[in-house]
């Protein structure tokens, strides 16, 4: 599926609570999956996106969602990808636009997520896409790259500080690194430092910050 035709069909269900096109069991099933944290995987599947573990939800780009209050204000940090695969790439500063991390984020469909009150009435709010090549968007884009220089000499700072020393979170204005994982942990092992590097599994996510700035460019 195309980024434009997903978001075609969003804007048909943005600002209807589920209830007025779910059935009860589908309600049902969808509280069930939210209380999971799996209100992404309920878009997709409404939209009629297959599930899969590909590095793209489109064949042209991404869908994130996250939630929000009625006016669309983010409640939440918003995960954009885990770490322990491109760690390597983030420690040798491979070039911004080469990286897995900007493939996540180049063009992006954002749903907004109104989760006010009862399951039955939370609603997609209107879906915002982000090209990151178009004009409109150039000052996020190199704001974006100098984040991820930034994490990058943060990552490298972190570990030099003795033999033994791990990574912890690492921030640039709109994106960071930090923890994710549950048990059985996942270590993270860099080839560059010869040794594990993390107890735990770490991911980037998008700040508050990266929600309010893309929502005031639509204003």
């Amino acid at each position: 599926m195309k980024l434009i035709e997903a978001q075609t069909r969003i804007e048909k269900l943005a600002y209807i609570p589920f209830k007025e096109y779910l059935s009860p069991d589908q309600v049902q099933d969808a509280m069930m999956k939210i209380n999971k944290g799996k209100t992404g995987q309920l878009l997709e599947l409404t939209i009629g996106l297959n599930l899969s573990n590909t590095t793209l939800d489109f064949e042209d780009g991404e869908l994130k969602t996250n939630k929000c209050d009625r006016t669309g204000k983010p409640l939440e940090t918003m995960f954009i990808t885990q770490t322990a695969s491109i760690i390597d790439e983030l420690l040798s500063k491979r070039r911004f636009q080469e990286t897995k991390l900007y493939k996540k984020f180049q063009r992006l469909l954002y749903v907004p997520i109104n989760k006010d009150g009862n399951p039955a009435d939370w609603m997609y709010l209107a879906p915002i896409q982000i090209d990151l090549s178009l004009p409109k968007y150039q000052a996020l884009a190199q704001q974006l790259e100098a984040d991820y220089y930034n994490i990058c000499d943060q990552l490298n700072q972190q570990l030099s500080e003795s033999s033994r020393a791990t990574l912890h979170t690492a921030s640039g204005e709109f994106i960071q690194i930090r923890t994710k994982d549950s048990k059985p942990y996942h270590p993270i092992y860099s080839n560059i430092y010869g040794r594990e590097i993390s107890d735990k599994n770490r991911a980037f996510y998008f700040k508050k910050e990266f929600m309010k700035y893309i929502t005031s460019l639509e204003d």
